[in-house]
């Protein structure tokens, strides 16, 4: 089953349908990086994206880190 969850950007809705499990997950997320009920600029989006790659490059070395410790 999927779930649609909308975000404002520049005054224009976008909607995502998204697995339901998924969906609690990336609602926390959004309501930390967005306005839920509001309009988001370009900048806001922008800093999501960099928040959120940066926390997969500390992600990665850390997964890089463990398996060198493995091997």
């Amino acid at each position: 089953m999927s779930k649609k969850i909308g975000l404002y950007i520049g005054n224009r809705k976008f909607d995502v349908d998204v697995e339901d499990e998924f969906a609690l997950f990336l609602e926390k997320q959004m309501a930390d990086d967005f306005n839920i009920d509001g309009n988001n600029d370009s900048k806001i989006l922008l800093q999501a994206y960099v928040r959120k790659n940066h926390e997969l490059y500390i992600q990665n070395k850390k997964v890089e880190k463990i398996l060198q410790n493995m091997g």
